[in-house]
């Protein structure tokens, strides 16, 4: 317990020297309101940047407060996700590239203790940058378009949330186990591309993964049949174990591989 609370320690000092906790919640912050506040002054933007045809008019859709939580949702699916790829592929690879991880490995650590301490603080700031976007979107969807039910929408913050908390343990595992650009590789194949190639056929299956944040935006609108819902919740959670464990033991075992 006293190793984890040292590992603990010295990855939330070196987040906050890296300005991680703040840099990261802001992006997501932006990403949560640019969809209602640029798609609200749209039709301004258009006329203010000009060159239009004369006679040329644009009809709009009108969107709903769903619409454009939905819209922020994609971008933390896109932008966001490989913002937290490029932050934290680099976990466990880098040290052990730069050779500071020496520091650690001189005595006996614990391996779980030290992999725990890096996906609990990615992850704290993860989930808190996709609470600070979707703060910000919900600000300004209510602000400009109308509310959507509150016990609904913290069902789907929540459901987010734990889907980040799996592509956190990906990326945490894949550092571990593999050099900083092989690790990405895999991961962008994993989560982005993932995401890609569940949009593109994964109409053919009801349980996936990916699945898991569209379900939670299917919450707001009482579109998602429950049983898909706990099927693919529960999917998640045993990847995030598997991911864990095997996270763990890579971590072990290629503490070898540690560049003096």
């Amino acid at each position: 317990m006293q190793q984890f609370s040292t590992f603990l320690l010295k990855e939330w000092r070196d987040s906050w020297r890296s300005f991680k906790l703040i840099w990261i919640p802001l992006v997501f912050l932006l990403l949560g309101v640019s969809d209602p506040l640029i798609n609200y002054f749209l039709d301004d933007i258009l006329q203010a940047v000009g060159n239009m045809p004369e006679g040329f008019e644009m009809i709009l859709p009108e969107l709903r407060p769903v619409d454009l939580l939905a819209a922020s949702t994609g971008q933390f699916q896109s932008i966001g996700i490989i913002i937290l790829i490029a932050a934290y592929i680099g976990t466990f690879s880098r040290e052990r590239q730069n050779g500071t991880a020496t520091l650690l490995y001189v005595r006996p650590i614990s391996f779980s203790a030290l992999f725990f301490s890096k996906w609990i603080v990615a992850s704290i700031i993860a989930v808190v940058s996709a609470i600070a976007g979707y703060t910000g979107s919900m600000y300004y969807t209510v602000l400009l378009y109308g509310t959507v039910d509150w016990g609904k929408f913290f069902a789907m913050v929540g459901t987010y949330c734990v889907w980040l908390l799996l592509v956190m343990a990906l990326i945490v595992a894949m550092s571990a186990a593999f050099q900083t650009a092989v690790a990405a590789t895999i991961t962008i194949v994993l989560v982005p591309l993932g995401l890609f190639m569940d949009s593109l056929i994964g109409s053919f299956w009801k349980v996936s993964p990916w699945k898991l944040s569209n379900y939670g935006m299917a919450l707001l609108t009482d579109s998602v049949l429950m049983k898909n819902y706990w099927w693919t919740f529960g999917l998640v959670m045993v990847l995030m174990l598997v991911a864990i464990i095997f996270g763990i033991a890579m971590s072990k075992r290629n503490s070898g591989n540690v560049r003096l």
